[in-house]
């Protein structure tokens, strides 16, 4: 599932810097933009979202190292890992008890950085009519691009049937990063539907180690598919999922709204989750989440893999 949660979040990274249009060819020179994207991937424990971090900051949501992750901590892992990730500055939200909250999300995405103190007043009074403006330090205090998270439970141990249509609905919107899950002991990356099937990737394929190289390149052809996507009937699928949807700009999250209104929640009962405007007043109060005060995501560098393992007090677990 780890790798799963990586392919979602890759995806939503190409939309944010690449475009949702854009298609990689084998052998074709790519923007630095793309290569940038890939070292954050790399399998090395200095790259913000390596298998290394992602299994270290899953300590801090109960999950050993090498513990099987279900959806819902693959989403709080990269919620957490995306706040030290600067460049690509992404506001991450995870819905909790199947309610997606407007008023919390736009809160989020709209708050300024929080090394300029200047920022929260002018966010608002400087918003240009892109909807993006800088402030006098040079920070950008528009909308942050949202990657949105849904976990959910469709059923006890199968999924229910009614949830079927508005579950293949999410895959035609377009702003889908498609879904997290599988089937017992099996993790997949869903990407879309053909009929009662769903379509998807398995990252369960042994690939040599790559590192970039000198130039800052990297041998990209085995982040891409070399085989065709596979297909599974949508009952056999497990009940625990995680829909991801990516807006890059504020009219892409309210258009996503509209369509949710429209297509998902036109069904009185047993919605697959819900969209509400305002904060439930039963909930503790919405604070956007901030980058802790530590110089590590939890993950230690260490100079040589030869002492790994001499030590068991070499590593701190820090949760955040």
């Amino acid at each position: 599932m780890l790798r799963c949660g990586q392919m979602m979040l890759a995806q939503a990274l190409i939309c944010r810097h690449l475009g949702r249009d854009w298609q990689w060819e084998k052998h074709k020179k790519q923007p630095e933009e793309y290569h940038r994207i890939l070292r954050c991937f790399l399998d090395r424990k200095d790259c913000c979202y390596s298998i290394h971090q992602m299994a270290q900051m899953g300590v801090g949501e109960g999950k050993s190292i090498g513990e099987w992750f279900g959806p819902n901590t693959v989403a709080q892992v990269l919620k957490k890992l995306a706040l030290f990730d600067e460049w690509n500055s992404l506001a991450v939200y995870v819905s909790m008890d199947n309610t997606v909250v407007i008023e919390d999300i736009k809160k989020m995405c709209w708050s300024p950085p929080q090394s300029s103190s200047a920022a929260h007043s002018s966010a608002h009074l400087h918003r240009s009519a892109l909807g993006r403006s800088k402030n006098t330090a040079g920070f950008c205090t528009g909308w942050k691009p949202l990657l949105l998270i849904i976990p959910l439970r469709l059923g006890i141990n199968h999924i229910n049937p009614v949830y079927i249509d508005a579950f293949k609905e999410c895959f035609k919107m377009p702003q889908s990063l498609g879904a997290l899950g599988g089937k017992p002991n099996n993790a997949y990356y869903f990407i879309g539907f053909l009929g009662n099937e769903l379509i998807y990737l398995d990252p369960h394929t042994t690939q040599s180690f790559v590192d970039s190289e000198e130039n800052g390149t990297v041998d990209d052809q085995s982040f891409h598919c070399q085989q065709a996507p596979q297909r599974m009937k949508i009952m056999n699928l497990d009940p625990s999922v995680a829909l991801g949807f990516f807006c890059k700009e504020e009219c892409d999250f309210d258009n996503w709204c509209s369509l949710v209104q429209k297509e998902i929640l036109k069904q009185q009962s047993l919605r697959m989750f819900e969209l509400v405007q305002k904060h439930p007043p039963h909930w503790p109060p919405f604070i956007p989440p901030t980058k802790p005060e530590v110089t590590t995501t939890g993950a230690e560098l260490i100079e040589s893999t030869d002492k790994l393992f001499e030590l068991e007090e070499e590593f701190e677990i820090l949760s955040v």
